[in-house]
Protein backbone atom coordinates (compact mmCIF):
# COMPACT_ATOMS: atom_id res chain seq x y z
CA UNK A 1 0.00 0.00 0.00
CA UNK A 2 1.48 3.35 -1.04
CA UNK A 3 1.30 6.61 0.92
CA UNK A 4 -1.81 7.93 -0.85
CA UNK A 5 -3.79 4.77 -0.24
CA UNK A 6 -2.69 4.72 3.38
CA UNK A 7 -3.73 8.35 3.82
CA UNK A 8 -7.14 7.72 2.29
CA UNK A 9 -7.67 4.61 4.40
CA UNK A 10 -6.69 6.46 7.57
CA UNK A 11 -9.13 9.33 6.89
CA UNK A 12 -12.02 6.96 6.36
CA UNK A 13 -11.19 4.68 9.31
CA UNK A 14 -9.82 7.15 11.86
CA UNK A 15 -12.69 6.96 14.35
CA UNK A 16 -12.69 3.17 14.85
CA UNK A 17 -9.08 3.44 16.00
CA UNK A 18 -9.81 5.95 18.73
CA UNK A 19 -9.89 4.67 22.31
CA UNK A 20 -12.36 6.62 24.48
CA UNK A 21 -11.29 7.86 27.90
CA UNK A 22 -11.81 5.56 30.87
CA UNK A 23 -14.14 6.21 33.77
CA UNK A 24 -12.73 6.47 37.28
CA UNK A 25 -13.73 2.89 38.10
CA UNK A 26 -12.17 1.60 34.88
CA UNK A 27 -8.99 3.55 35.55
CA UNK A 28 -8.78 2.14 39.08
CA UNK A 29 -9.17 -1.42 37.84
CA UNK A 30 -6.69 -0.83 35.00
CA UNK A 31 -4.09 0.76 37.30
CA UNK A 32 -4.40 -2.13 39.76
CA UNK A 33 -4.09 -4.75 37.05
CA UNK A 34 -1.14 -3.16 35.25
CA UNK A 35 0.64 -2.42 38.52
CA UNK A 36 0.25 -6.05 39.59
CA UNK A 37 1.79 -7.23 36.30
CA UNK A 38 4.73 -4.82 36.60
CA UNK A 39 5.42 -5.60 40.28
CA UNK A 40 5.12 -9.36 39.72
CA UNK A 41 7.55 -9.18 36.81
CA UNK A 42 10.09 -7.08 38.72
CA UNK A 43 10.05 -9.19 41.90
CA UNK A 44 9.97 -12.53 40.11
CA UNK A 45 12.93 -11.81 37.87
CA UNK A 46 14.91 -10.17 40.67
CA UNK A 47 14.43 -13.28 42.79
CA UNK A 48 15.76 -15.50 39.99
CA UNK A 49 18.87 -13.35 39.59
CA UNK A 50 19.55 -13.20 43.35
CA UNK A 51 19.08 -16.96 43.70
CA UNK A 52 21.71 -17.74 41.08
CA UNK A 53 24.12 -15.15 42.47
CA UNK A 54 23.84 -16.52 46.02
CA UNK A 55 23.66 -20.26 45.31
CA UNK A 56 26.94 -21.80 44.21
CA UNK A 57 25.30 -24.97 42.92
CA UNK A 58 23.02 -22.98 40.60
CA UNK A 59 26.02 -21.11 39.22
CA UNK A 60 27.64 -24.39 38.15
CA UNK A 61 24.85 -25.16 35.67
CA UNK A 62 25.31 -23.59 32.24
CA UNK A 63 21.59 -23.37 31.56
CA UNK A 64 21.19 -21.00 34.47
CA UNK A 65 23.34 -18.38 32.74
CA UNK A 66 20.65 -18.23 30.06
CA UNK A 67 17.96 -18.05 32.74
CA UNK A 68 19.74 -15.16 34.51
CA UNK A 69 20.16 -13.28 31.24
CA UNK A 70 16.50 -13.96 30.44
CA UNK A 71 15.51 -12.64 33.86
CA UNK A 72 17.59 -9.50 33.25
CA UNK A 73 15.89 -8.90 29.89
CA UNK A 74 12.45 -9.39 31.41
CA UNK A 75 13.39 -7.14 34.33
CA UNK A 76 14.33 -4.36 31.88
CA UNK A 77 11.01 -4.86 30.10
CA UNK A 78 9.19 -4.30 33.38
CA UNK A 79 11.26 -1.23 34.30
CA UNK A 80 11.92 0.54 30.99
CA UNK A 81 8.96 -0.44 28.80
CA UNK A 82 5.86 -1.40 30.77
CA UNK A 83 5.56 1.74 32.98
CA UNK A 84 5.54 4.15 30.02
CA UNK A 85 3.06 1.98 28.14
CA UNK A 86 0.84 1.86 31.22
CA UNK A 87 0.95 5.64 31.68
CA UNK A 88 0.03 6.26 28.06
CA UNK A 89 -2.78 3.71 28.22
CA UNK A 90 -4.30 5.19 31.37
CA UNK A 91 -3.89 8.87 30.45
CA UNK A 92 -4.67 8.32 26.76
CA UNK A 93 -1.85 10.73 25.98
CA UNK A 94 1.90 10.54 25.27
CA UNK A 95 3.69 13.35 27.10
CA UNK A 96 7.35 12.47 26.59
CA UNK A 97 7.97 13.72 23.06
CA UNK A 98 8.75 12.15 19.69
CA UNK A 99 12.39 11.30 20.37
CA UNK A 100 11.68 9.36 23.54
CA UNK A 101 8.77 7.67 21.76
CA UNK A 102 11.29 6.24 19.27
CA UNK A 103 13.66 5.25 22.09
CA UNK A 104 10.92 3.59 24.10
CA UNK A 105 9.63 1.73 21.03
CA UNK A 106 13.15 0.58 20.16
CA UNK A 107 13.66 -0.67 23.73
CA UNK A 108 10.33 -2.47 23.53
CA UNK A 109 11.29 -4.37 20.38
CA UNK A 110 14.86 -4.97 21.58
CA UNK A 111 14.02 -6.35 25.03
CA UNK A 112 10.99 -8.44 24.10
CA UNK A 113 12.90 -9.98 21.18
CA UNK A 114 15.88 -10.64 23.45
CA UNK A 115 13.56 -12.37 25.90
CA UNK A 116 12.16 -14.63 23.16
CA UNK A 117 15.64 -15.48 21.83
CA UNK A 118 16.71 -16.46 25.35
CA UNK A 119 13.80 -18.90 25.49
CA UNK A 120 15.02 -20.39 22.21
CA UNK A 121 18.59 -20.74 23.54
CA UNK A 122 17.32 -22.47 26.68
CA UNK A 123 15.42 -24.96 24.52
CA UNK A 124 18.54 -25.66 22.42
CA UNK A 125 20.67 -26.04 25.54
CA UNK A 126 18.19 -28.55 26.98
CA UNK A 127 18.15 -30.42 23.66
CA UNK A 128 21.93 -30.88 23.64
CA UNK A 129 21.99 -31.79 27.33
CA UNK A 130 19.23 -34.40 27.22
CA UNK A 131 19.25 -35.77 23.67
CA UNK A 132 23.01 -35.98 23.07
CA UNK A 133 25.92 -37.79 24.70
CA UNK A 134 27.72 -35.86 27.47
CA UNK A 135 30.80 -35.38 25.30
CA UNK A 136 28.66 -33.83 22.57
CA UNK A 137 27.06 -31.49 25.10
CA UNK A 138 30.42 -30.44 26.51
CA UNK A 139 31.74 -29.80 23.00
CA UNK A 140 28.66 -27.87 21.92
CA UNK A 141 28.05 -25.83 25.06
CA UNK A 142 31.53 -24.59 25.87
CA UNK A 143 31.85 -21.40 27.95
CA UNK A 144 32.86 -19.43 24.86
CA UNK A 145 29.86 -20.72 22.91
CA UNK A 146 27.53 -19.86 25.78
CA UNK A 147 28.93 -16.31 25.73
CA UNK A 148 28.42 -16.12 21.95
CA UNK A 149 24.82 -17.32 22.27
CA UNK A 150 24.13 -14.81 25.03
CA UNK A 151 25.69 -12.06 22.96
CA UNK A 152 23.53 -13.04 20.00
CA UNK A 153 20.42 -12.83 22.15
CA UNK A 154 21.21 -9.15 22.75
CA UNK A 155 22.88 -8.11 19.48
CA UNK A 156 20.49 -9.67 16.96
CA UNK A 157 17.45 -7.75 18.28
CA UNK A 158 19.28 -4.46 17.78
CA UNK A 159 19.12 -5.02 14.01
CA UNK A 160 15.32 -5.04 14.10
CA UNK A 161 14.89 -2.41 16.82
CA UNK A 162 17.15 0.61 17.23
CA UNK A 163 18.69 0.53 13.76
CA UNK A 164 15.51 0.49 11.61
CA UNK A 165 13.24 2.34 14.05
CA UNK A 166 15.57 5.28 14.69
CA UNK A 167 16.19 5.51 10.93
CA UNK A 168 12.46 5.33 10.18
CA UNK A 169 12.74 2.28 7.94
CA UNK A 170 9.69 0.68 9.53
CA UNK A 171 7.42 3.54 8.40
CA UNK A 172 8.63 4.00 4.81
CA UNK A 173 5.53 4.46 2.64
CA UNK A 174 3.14 4.98 5.57
CA UNK A 175 4.46 8.24 7.09
CA UNK A 176 1.20 10.13 6.50
CA UNK A 177 -0.80 7.35 8.13
CA UNK A 178 1.50 7.46 11.17
CA UNK A 179 1.00 11.21 11.52
CA UNK A 180 -2.78 10.87 11.33
CA UNK A 181 -2.78 8.20 13.99
CA UNK A 182 -0.43 10.24 16.18
CA UNK A 183 -2.69 13.33 16.32
CA UNK A 184 -6.45 12.86 16.66
CA UNK A 185 -8.48 15.54 14.90
CA UNK A 186 -11.00 16.15 17.68
CA UNK A 187 -8.59 16.23 20.62
CA UNK A 188 -5.30 17.82 21.61
CA UNK A 189 -3.79 14.50 22.68
CA UNK A 190 -0.88 12.77 21.01
CA UNK A 191 0.06 9.10 20.94
CA UNK A 192 3.30 7.17 20.66
CA UNK A 193 2.37 5.36 17.48
CA UNK A 194 4.40 2.44 16.19
CA UNK A 195 3.30 1.23 12.78
CA UNK A 196 5.21 -0.99 10.39
CA UNK A 197 5.21 -1.47 6.65
CA UNK A 198 4.97 -4.90 5.07
CA UNK A 199 8.72 -5.66 4.70
CA UNK A 200 9.47 -4.70 8.29
CA UNK A 201 6.43 -6.55 9.66
CA UNK A 202 7.47 -9.79 7.97
CA UNK A 203 11.20 -9.48 8.78
CA UNK A 204 10.66 -8.50 12.39
CA UNK A 205 8.07 -11.21 13.05
CA UNK A 206 10.16 -13.96 11.44
CA UNK A 207 13.31 -13.06 13.37
CA UNK A 208 11.64 -12.30 16.70
CA UNK A 209 9.00 -15.04 16.83
CA UNK A 210 8.54 -17.55 14.03
CA UNK A 211 12.12 -18.87 13.78
CA UNK A 212 12.48 -19.19 17.60
CA UNK A 213 9.04 -20.82 17.75
CA UNK A 214 9.99 -23.49 15.19
CA UNK A 215 13.29 -24.22 16.94
CA UNK A 216 11.59 -24.48 20.34
CA UNK A 217 8.89 -26.83 19.05
CA UNK A 218 11.46 -29.13 17.43
CA UNK A 219 13.77 -29.10 20.47
CA UNK A 220 11.05 -29.77 23.03
CA UNK A 221 9.48 -32.47 20.89
CA UNK A 222 12.79 -34.33 20.82
CA UNK A 223 13.31 -33.71 24.55
CA UNK A 224 9.97 -35.28 25.40
CA UNK A 225 10.59 -38.33 23.19
CA UNK A 226 14.04 -38.81 24.74
CA UNK A 227 12.82 -38.33 28.31
CA UNK A 228 10.04 -40.83 27.72
CA UNK A 229 12.45 -43.42 26.31
CA UNK A 230 14.82 -42.82 29.22
CA UNK A 231 12.08 -43.38 31.80
CA UNK A 232 11.03 -46.60 30.08
CA UNK A 233 14.57 -47.98 30.01
CA UNK A 234 15.03 -47.28 33.71
CA UNK A 235 11.72 -49.01 34.35
CA UNK A 236 12.91 -52.06 32.40
CA UNK A 237 16.03 -52.34 34.55
CA UNK A 238 14.01 -51.95 37.73
CA UNK A 239 11.61 -54.65 36.61
CA UNK A 240 14.53 -56.94 35.72
CA UNK A 241 15.80 -56.57 39.28
CA UNK A 242 12.41 -57.25 40.82
CA UNK A 243 11.10 -59.99 38.52
CA UNK A 244 10.50 -62.31 41.48
CA UNK A 245 8.43 -59.78 43.43
CA UNK A 246 4.68 -59.54 43.51
CA UNK A 247 2.61 -58.23 40.63
CA UNK A 248 1.40 -55.43 42.85
CA UNK A 249 4.94 -54.10 43.14
CA UNK A 250 5.32 -54.23 39.34
CA UNK A 251 2.10 -52.30 38.94
CA UNK A 252 3.47 -49.67 41.30
CA UNK A 253 6.53 -49.23 39.09
CA UNK A 254 4.35 -49.00 36.00
CA UNK A 255 2.21 -46.31 37.57
CA UNK A 256 5.35 -44.48 38.66
CA UNK A 257 6.70 -44.46 35.07
CA UNK A 258 3.40 -43.16 33.74
CA UNK A 259 3.42 -40.37 36.32
CA UNK A 260 6.99 -39.47 35.37
CA UNK A 261 6.15 -39.26 31.67
CA UNK A 262 3.03 -37.26 32.45
CA UNK A 263 5.03 -34.73 34.47
CA UNK A 264 7.50 -34.23 31.63
CA UNK A 265 4.67 -33.82 29.12
CA UNK A 266 2.81 -31.35 31.34
CA UNK A 267 5.96 -29.28 31.90
CA UNK A 268 6.65 -29.03 28.17
CA UNK A 269 3.01 -28.25 27.39
CA UNK A 270 2.99 -25.49 29.99
CA UNK A 271 6.18 -23.94 28.58
CA UNK A 272 5.11 -24.00 24.94
CA UNK A 273 1.47 -23.23 25.72
CA UNK A 274 2.27 -20.09 27.69
CA UNK A 275 4.78 -18.89 25.10
CA UNK A 276 2.35 -19.34 22.20
CA UNK A 277 -0.62 -17.97 24.13
CA UNK A 278 1.27 -14.80 25.07
CA UNK A 279 3.07 -13.97 21.84
CA UNK A 280 1.26 -15.68 18.93
CA UNK A 281 -1.72 -13.25 18.88
CA UNK A 282 0.57 -10.22 18.67
CA UNK A 283 2.87 -11.54 15.96
CA UNK A 284 0.04 -12.96 13.86
CA UNK A 285 -1.67 -9.57 14.01
CA UNK A 286 1.64 -7.84 13.30
CA UNK A 287 1.95 -9.67 9.98
CA UNK A 288 -1.72 -9.51 9.00
CA UNK A 289 -2.43 -5.83 9.80
CA UNK A 290 -0.37 -4.24 6.95
CA UNK A 291 -2.17 -6.47 4.44
CA UNK A 292 -5.66 -5.44 5.60
CA UNK A 293 -4.99 -1.68 5.40
CA UNK A 294 -4.14 -1.33 9.11
CA UNK A 295 -7.73 -1.93 10.18
CA UNK A 296 -7.04 -3.79 13.44
CA UNK A 297 -8.55 -1.69 16.30
CA UNK A 298 -6.18 -0.14 18.81
CA UNK A 299 -7.89 -1.98 21.67
CA UNK A 300 -6.94 -5.30 20.08
CA UNK A 301 -3.34 -4.14 19.60
CA UNK A 302 -3.10 -2.99 23.20
CA UNK A 303 -4.53 -6.25 24.56
CA UNK A 304 -2.18 -8.40 22.48
CA UNK A 305 0.84 -6.27 23.39
CA UNK A 306 0.21 -6.53 27.13
CA UNK A 307 -0.44 -10.24 26.75
CA UNK A 308 3.12 -10.46 25.41
CA UNK A 309 4.39 -8.39 28.33
CA UNK A 310 2.76 -10.85 30.73
CA UNK A 311 5.10 -13.52 29.34
CA UNK A 312 8.01 -11.64 30.95
CA UNK A 313 6.29 -12.11 34.30
CA UNK A 314 5.55 -15.79 33.66
CA UNK A 315 9.09 -16.74 32.62
CA UNK A 316 10.45 -16.88 36.21
CA UNK A 317 7.68 -19.33 37.11
CA UNK A 318 8.15 -21.46 33.99
CA UNK A 319 11.93 -21.66 33.89
CA UNK A 320 12.87 -21.32 37.55
CA UNK A 321 10.03 -22.00 39.98
CA UNK A 322 9.18 -25.32 38.30
CA UNK A 323 12.77 -26.43 38.87
CA UNK A 324 13.48 -28.18 42.17
CA UNK A 325 16.94 -26.63 42.64
CA UNK A 326 15.56 -23.12 42.17
CA UNK A 327 12.69 -23.79 44.56
CA UNK A 328 15.14 -24.78 47.26
CA UNK A 329 17.18 -21.63 46.65
CA UNK A 330 14.05 -19.48 46.80
CA UNK A 331 12.97 -21.01 50.09
CA UNK A 332 16.43 -20.39 51.50
CA UNK A 333 16.31 -16.73 50.41
CA UNK A 334 12.71 -15.89 51.27
CA UNK A 335 11.67 -17.59 54.45
CA UNK A 336 13.59 -20.37 56.05
CA UNK A 337 17.29 -19.64 55.54
CA UNK A 338 19.59 -22.04 57.34
CA UNK A 339 16.65 -23.82 58.97
CA UNK A 340 15.43 -25.00 55.56
CA UNK A 341 18.93 -26.02 54.51
CA UNK A 342 19.44 -28.07 57.67
CA UNK A 343 16.00 -29.69 57.40
CA UNK A 344 16.78 -30.65 53.81
CA UNK A 345 20.00 -32.30 54.87
CA UNK A 346 18.30 -34.15 57.72
CA UNK A 347 15.48 -35.25 55.48
CA UNK A 348 17.62 -36.79 52.74
CA UNK A 349 16.72 -40.35 51.92
CA UNK A 350 19.10 -43.23 51.50
CA UNK A 351 19.61 -44.10 47.84
CA UNK A 352 17.52 -47.14 47.03
CA UNK A 353 18.98 -47.78 43.58
CA UNK A 354 21.96 -50.05 43.15
CA UNK A 355 24.30 -50.67 40.30
CA UNK A 356 23.88 -54.43 40.68
CA UNK A 357 20.81 -56.30 39.52
CA UNK A 358 20.66 -60.08 39.75
CA UNK A 359 24.33 -60.20 40.55
CA UNK A 360 25.57 -58.00 37.70
CA UNK A 361 25.93 -54.35 36.87
CA UNK A 362 23.44 -53.26 34.27
CA UNK A 363 23.87 -50.45 31.78
CA UNK A 364 21.18 -49.02 29.52
CA UNK A 365 21.33 -49.21 25.75
CA UNK A 366 24.47 -47.98 23.99
CA UNK A 367 22.72 -44.85 22.79
CA UNK A 368 22.28 -43.79 26.43
CA UNK A 369 25.08 -45.61 28.23
CA UNK A 370 23.67 -44.74 31.68
CA UNK A 371 24.61 -46.52 34.89
CA UNK A 372 21.70 -47.03 37.20
CA UNK A 373 23.89 -46.16 40.16
CA UNK A 374 24.01 -42.58 38.92
CA UNK A 375 20.39 -42.16 40.06
CA UNK A 376 21.00 -40.81 43.54
CA UNK A 377 17.70 -41.14 45.35
CA UNK A 378 13.99 -41.79 45.03
CA UNK A 379 12.96 -38.14 44.81
CA UNK A 380 15.46 -37.26 42.10
CA UNK A 381 14.54 -40.32 40.06
CA UNK A 382 10.87 -39.35 40.27
CA UNK A 383 11.53 -35.85 38.91
CA UNK A 384 14.21 -36.68 36.37
CA UNK A 385 12.48 -35.80 33.07
CA UNK A 386 10.61 -32.83 34.55
CA UNK A 387 13.67 -31.20 36.13
CA UNK A 388 15.93 -32.08 33.22
CA UNK A 389 13.63 -30.13 30.91
CA UNK A 390 14.20 -26.97 32.97
CA UNK A 391 17.56 -27.44 34.67
CA UNK A 392 21.12 -28.34 33.82
CA UNK A 393 22.67 -31.79 33.40
CA UNK A 394 23.32 -31.95 37.13
CA UNK A 395 19.56 -31.88 37.70
CA UNK A 396 19.26 -35.17 35.83
CA UNK A 397 21.39 -37.46 37.92
CA UNK A 398 20.81 -40.34 35.55
CA UNK A 399 22.23 -38.35 32.66
CA UNK A 400 24.35 -40.28 30.13
CA UNK A 401 27.93 -40.97 31.15
CA UNK A 402 30.81 -42.62 29.44
CA UNK A 403 31.79 -45.97 30.90
CA UNK A 404 35.13 -46.12 32.62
Amino acid sequence: MDGADANESARSDSKPHEIPGFSMVQKTILITFLSAIIIMTILGNLLVMVAVCKDRQLRKIKTNYFIVSLAFADLLVSVMVMPFGAIELIQQNWIYGDTFCLVRTSLDVLLTTASILHLCCIALDRYYAICCQPLVYRNKMTPSRVIIMLGGCWIIPSFISFLPIMQGWNSIGIQELVEIRKFQNDTNTTYCVFMVNKPYAITCSVVAFYIPLILMVLAYQRIYVTARAHARQIEMLKRAGTSNESGQHADHHSNHRMKTETKAAKTLCIIMGCFCLCWAPFFITNVVDPFIKYSVPDKIWTAFLWLGYINSGLNPFLYAYLNKSFRRAFLTILCCGERYRRSSLLGQTIPCSTATINGSTHVLSDSWNIKLEDVKDNEEREHMPEDAVLGGPDDWKGFPKKQT
